[in-house]
């Protein structure tokens, strides 16, 4: 029985270790934005078509990023935030965000587009856009 136990404990923590873990993840704007704060709260209006303030820029599905992002700031699961948005686009209240592969295009697309609003890693920071929000 103890064995048993043991090996479902070191099953579980191999799974765990397996995850990417992003060291600290942000919420990013094009420089020439005003925005100079913002709190979890308002970030996810933006991310889930309650607020058409900024436009949201996005990893493509699947991304580990991505499902961490919506964990953290959305509280939510991908699916759900699929349906929230298939729902906004069917009805004609929204457009989906444009989805990138890379940190490096998506940091690209904000730094082309004032009212832009994405996240990346904070190690993926430049000059070419400004950190609004670390993600807790």
């Amino acid at each position: 029985m103890k064995t048993i136990i043991g090996k479902m404990l070191l099953a579980a923590g191999l799974c765990a270790a397996t995850l990417p873990a992003f060291a600290e993840i942000v919420v990013i704007v094009n420089p020439k934005n005003p925005a100079t704060r913002m709190f979890s709260e308002q970030a996810a209006q933006f991310f889930v078509g309650k607020s058409a303030l900024f436009t949201p820029v996005e990893f493509n599905e699947g991304a580990a990023i991505r499902t961490e992002f919506y964990s953290k700031v959305l509280q939510k699961e991908p699916a759900q935030v699929k349906a929230i948005w298939s729902k906004l686009v069917f009805t004609g209240k929204g457009t989906a965000p444009k989805e990138y592969n890379s940190a490096a295009e998506v940091k690209k697309a904000v730094a082309a587009d004032v009212s832009a609003i994405g996240y990346i890693e904070k190690s993926a920071v430049d000059d070419s856009v400004k950190v609004i929000l670390t993600v807790q």
